[in-house]
This record gives C-alpha cells, structure tokens and sequence, in this order.
C-alpha cells in the first residue's frame, strides 16, 4: 500500500487531483451483498393461491409399518393399540435398525388432536426413523 506525501523537491503547495476509489468500492460491495440477501424474500412475499392438496399415488409396501391415530388419541400399530408413546418408540427402534429402513406411514383421524399426531412423528424422530409419509383419502370427484 502506498502513500502520497508530496513532492521530494520541496513543492508543497502542489494539488492531488487522484481520487480514493476504495471508499466507494467498500461501499458498493455491502450494497450488492445486502441487494443478494433481499432479493428472494421480496420474491416469496408474493401473494398467490397455492393448490390445497396434491395426490399422488403411492403403493402401500408389506414391509411399511402403518401407525394409526383415532379420534380419541388412541395409538395402534397396525391393528393392535399401542399403551403409550415410550412402547411406540421401543417398537420403532427395532423397526429402524432394518436394512433398508421400512417407511412408517401415519394414518391420523380427522378429528384427532394434532398433539396426538404430533407425538407419532416425534417418537419416529426419537427411534431415529428416516422416512415418515402422511395417509390421507383423496376428495370425492367433483367437489
């Protein structure tokens, strides 16, 4: 880095017409940078309808294991009620230790309290289950 600091022949009165650029160039870099992060909320902040459901056909595997939850909160693995959400997680563990990991599908009721699903889906997270899907019913044609 340099520095003007005269003349070496004594002429001090002499004017330096070179202007500091990296003021300027400091100041346009935070600008592009803050313009960078800005620029994808302004793009998602757009207000439009987004499709309520999408369907998409699954086949349902052997080796899925299906959760349901009942209006209640009563949970059942497959058929058979489950006491509470520590025997679920034991069950999970022996489930996740599969090769290959079988999908642990939910069948929530309608009515069911979302806490009551919301139990399901952390006990998979705490036996250390990777895929968890959500089995819904299509609407009815029409409407």
């Amino acid at each position: 880095m340099s520095m003007a600091v005269g003349s070496p022949f004594g002429e001090e009165d002499e004017v330096v017409s070179a202007i500091n650029t990296t003021p300027l160039v400091d100041v346009m870099l935070v600008l592009l940078i803050i313009f960078l992060i800005t620029i994808p909320v302004v793009t998602t902040s757009i207000q439009v309808k987004l499709p309520k459901e999408a369907i998409q056909v699954r086949e349902s595997k052997p080796e899925n294991v299906i959760i349901s939850v009942d209006q209640a909160g009563g949970i059942f693995w497959y058929d058979a009620k489950v006491s509470g959400t520590q025997a679920l997680v034991d069950r999970l563990k022996k489930v996740a230790v599969m090769k290959p990991q079988p999908e642990v599908q939910i069948r929530g009721d309608l009515a069911a309290r979302y806490d009551s699903v919301g139990k399901i889906v952390y006990a998979c997270q705490r036996a250390g289950i990777a895929k968890v899907s959500f089995i819904t019913e299509p609407p009815a044609r029409g409407g």
